[in-house]
């Protein structure tokens, strides 16, 4: 923010020209110094100050302003205005865009190692069933993707989808002897929520999983939608009457031959928080944003937070596998008696089913490495900064006029008696208005 003070800086104080005004023949000499270098042409600019009964912002009296100059001068204060209101809010999204870069590539990461690990778990744990099966858990992943890139995935439809692929693959491993048919299966998939094949974990996957996927898409969206609203509500024009204050205050000391006078410190604030009313009108949305926002955090939190619930999906999905595999008998007679014996198939495969639950029971050592304190820790340093920055900017809207006149840009105390106050060198007497348009009815 620094660049900031000094553009302000030079925007409210300019260069430092005498400020006799007592001679009526005095020289235009630093005013048109100070106008060629806001880039301007000299031609029309007085040698000597001229009186200024034309002149429509500015007090008038004798100046070495045109009304011209006055108008091309208006309209450099309204751009330096806005330039400086799009700066600040740029810094601010730069912030909100850098913490919503490093949550996405940390959740993104924590899926991907999710992914991994039950790639090389179950590759080894579940051999062939895995291999022929891997779709159904990569669609899964894929799935739980979409849903957080915000795509209208609907996450307990997923997770049903995915339960009851899987119980096809297994249900049809486990009886390789008999041909089932799509009509079959979608008997034996109703028999599911009587005998649930997989325990509890489905539901309590389904909990968990969505608990978690909400708050991480909430969040992440929370952030691009909170750096969106800065950078358009930055982009506002200034109205006309801003665009008049606003000269008045930083360039008609220069008309009146004061440069050097800062504005006083009420007064700047005042100009800004009448232009900046509309702005400052957002708070209360803008608070119940973070606040919302604060709140997702805490989600962020527990058994339930996310990176914990990524690190166990292996573990609890092999879980559901060797619950589903240890009942397969029992299972499977349940559902022969609800839907009928199918047809036998000419042949079927060598792998019994007690190898294959033999084999199931391996993952829950391995699954378990990938749950570790490092993520959760990384996690909550970066919820943390998110929050921290969160509660920084919540009072962001009503505190930008007080940012734009900082103690680099107007008098300070010292000083009251002899600022800029919009006609002469003196004090400013009126009191600071409010926030919001409705306070601004007896701005001065």
């Amino acid at each position: 923010m620094d660049i900031l003070w000094v553009c302000l800086f030079c925007v409210f104080a300019g260069p430092v020209f005498g400020d006799n005004v007592s001679s009526k023949a005095r020289s235009c000499s630093d005013v048109r110094q100070f106008y060629s270098g806001k880039g301007f042409s000299l031609s029309g600019v007085p040698q000597t100050e001229i009186s200024g009964e034309h002149l429509r912002i500015c007090p008038q009296g004798y100046t070495c302003c045109t009304s011209e100059m006055e108008d091309e001068l208006a309209s450099l204060g309204r751009r330096d205005v806005e330039g400086l209101v799009k700066d600040a809010g740029r810094s601010l999204q730069i912030s909100l865009g850098g913490q919503y870069k490093s949550f996405e590539g940390h959740f993104l990461d924590l899926m991907n190692r999710s992914e991994n690990s039950l790639q090389e778990t179950f590759r080894v744990t579940y051999g062939s069933l895995y291999t022929q099966n891997g779709r159904v858990f990569h669609d899964l992943y894929g799935e739980l993707r979409r849903y957080y890139r915000g795509s209208s995935v609907n996450l307990e439809e997923a997770l049903n989808e995915f339960w009851a692929r899987l119980l096809e693959r297994l249900f049809k491993a486990s009886n390789p002897q008999y041909t089932i048919g799509d009509e079959y299966l979608e008997c034996a998939a109703k028999q599911t929520e009587t005998l649930r094949p997989f325990g509890d974990t489905p539901r309590d996957l389904k909990l968990k999983v969505t608990h978690a996927f909400v708050a991480a898409r909430s969040f992440v969206q929370g952030l691009v939608v909170s750096g969106e609203v800065v950078r358009k509500v930055s982009l506002v024009p200034l109205s006309p009457e801003c665009m008049r204050a606003v000269m008045k205050l930083t360039y008609c000391p220069h008309c009146r031959g004061m440069g050097s006078a800062k504005p006083c410190a009420n007064y700047c604030r005042n100009v800004m928080k009448g232009c900046l009313a509309n702005q400052a009108d957002l708070h209360t949305e803008w608070r119940n944003l973070v606040d919302a926002m604060l709140q997702v955090a805490e989600r962020f939190k527990g058994p339930a937070s996310v990176d914990v619930v990524m690190a166990s999906l292996p573990l609890r999905i092999s879980e559901a596998i060797v619950t589903m595999q240890e009942n397969a008998e029992v299972f499977t007679s349940k559902v022969f008696q609800a839907c009928g014996n199918p047809r036998m198939a000419g042949t079927h495969s060598s792998a019994t089913d007690s190898e294959i639950g033999k084999r199931g029971k391996i993952i829950e050592d391995k699954a378990s490495i990938t749950t570790t304190s490092t993520t959760g820790a990384r996690l909550e340093k970066l919820v943390l900064n998110v929050t921290a920055k969160l509660k920084d900017a919540e009072r962001y809207w009503v505190q930008l006029p007080g940012t734009l006149c900082s103690d680099r840009v107007v008098a300070g105390p010292a000083n009251e008696d002899k600022c800029w106050n919009g006609m002469t060198r003196a004090s400013y007497l009126p009191e600071v208005m409010g926030d919001g348009l409705a306070s601004q009815i007896n701005n001065p």
